[in-house]
């Protein structure tokens, strides 16, 4: 471990087999070496973005099964928010000194292109100093088919009509793997990687996630999977005897696998601003499918989990400035601890998020909410915008 770490600090660059190992390393070790390795926009300073996520629409064919939010076309809970209302909830997003929006929502069939052009050049008119940083890669994938305007020009239009960058969301674990079984009908993870790079590209920024500690939706079989990983792991039953609990469908190697397929794209494009690690919630479906409740497992990710992939994450990431605390899904206290394994940011405030709601996490934080949780973990806050320049 020593040596990994040494390795790293005197700016080397860690392979895979290294990332492995270091879930070996205890987490303060782990901790401490990130940390010397956070750069940050002021010394012992943690930035932050006021911004409000919106989405506008639950309808979702995508189905996939880790998702809470979703729900059927014709569903008597669907809806479809109209332009007045989207403004609207921008206008209260301005009136409370923010300066980020983050659009997003389901896969909605009955939706055309100039649904979202028109949604995005309405924004940018009525309030040309918002950030519009939104859509995911799924979202355009679906789009560019839809209309047959291929991804750079699709990223063109939505450019010139005042996009500002796109939110790192439907990444997962970028391994085919573990996409088989939580999310079949998304995205491959080489699509997924196609569409940032064109993003890239055409001038777009944008963020990458993890999500990490994902459930099995059903027990793991030996059967082999061809081409579904191509960089290792040979079956379903080699992958279940490295996996971090009897209940996780990745393995260590697979989140190290996925860091490195960000950082070798980061390479190419420089295009990702920052990385954000997030832990799978847990939810059973209850009498209702769309509203389920949060469940206790003792076998999803705990808070060493969560820092230790924090940390290892920014050991690995030596191309990326920033790596957000997923405070959202660990909850405030932990988030305040990552931000001394490795996380130079604490994301955005909160206003609602309806994506989360279903799993019973309901967090409204205010721009003085973050301030005082920065404070309080010993550092200095300090307001951003979404490109990461100084809020004054």
């Amino acid at each position: 471990m020593e040596q990994i770490l040494e390795k790293r600090l005197k700016g080397g660059r860690l392979t895979l087999e290294d990332g492995v190992a270091l879930y070996a390393c205890d987490l303060l070790s782990l901790g401490q070496a990130a940390q010397k390795l956070t750069p940050r926009l002021l010394p012992n300073a943690v930035t932050f973005v006021v911004d409000r996520n919106i989405s506008y629409t639950n309808v979702c064919t995508i189905g996939c099964d880790f998702c809470a939010f979703h729900c059927s076309p014709g569903a008597p809970e669907a809806y479809i928010l109209s332009q007045e209302e989207i403004l609207g909830k921008v206008q209260e997003l301005v009136d409370s000194g923010g300066t980020q929006v983050l659009i997003q929502g389901g896969i909605h069939p009955d939706l055309e292109l100039d649904y979202y052009l028109e949604m995005v050049r309405a924004i940018h008119k009525k309030f040309p100093q918002v950030a519009i940083h939104s859509f995911s890669t799924i979202e355009m994938d679906v789009l560019s088919q839809k209309s047959g305007i291929a991804l750079p020009e699709l990223f063109r239009m939505f450019k010139e009509a005042g996009l500002n960058s796109l939110p790192g969301g439907g990444a997962e674990i970028l391994v085919e793997r573990v996409r088989q079984q939580i999310s079949p009908k998304k995205i491959s993870s080489d699509r997924w990687l196609e569409v940032m790079r064109t993003a890239h590209e055409a001038g777009l920024k944008t963020t990458a996630t993890m999500v990490f500690g994902l459930r099995k939706r059903e027990p793991q079989v030996s059967a082999s999977v061809p081409g579904a990983l191509g960089d290792g792991l040979r079956s379903r039953e080699q992958a279940s005897t490295q996996c971090l609990s009897p209940n996780t469908v990745e393995t260590k190697e697979e989140r190290i696998i996925h860091l490195i397929k960000l950082r070798e794209l980061q390479d190419r494009t420089h295009g990702f601003r920052a990385f954000i690690p997030w832990s799978f919630v847990p939810f059973e479906k209850g009498v209702s499918h769309h509203f389920p409740k949060m469940v206790t497992d003792p076998f999803i990710s705990g808070g060493d989990d969560y820092l230790k992939t924090v940390a290892i994450s920014r050991l690995m990431l030596d191309n990326f400035e920033h790596i957000q605390s997923g405070w959202l899904t660990e909850g405030l206290k932990l988030g305040q601890i990552a931000l001394a394994f490795g996380c130079d940011d604490m994301g955005g405030t909160l206003i609602e998020d309806k994506v989360l709601e279903p799993t019973g996490i309901r967090v409204h934080t205010r721009r003085e909410d973050l301030i005082r949780l920065i404070q309080d973990a010993g550092f200095i806050p300090v307001q951003r915008d979404t490109n990461y320049n100084i809020v004054p």
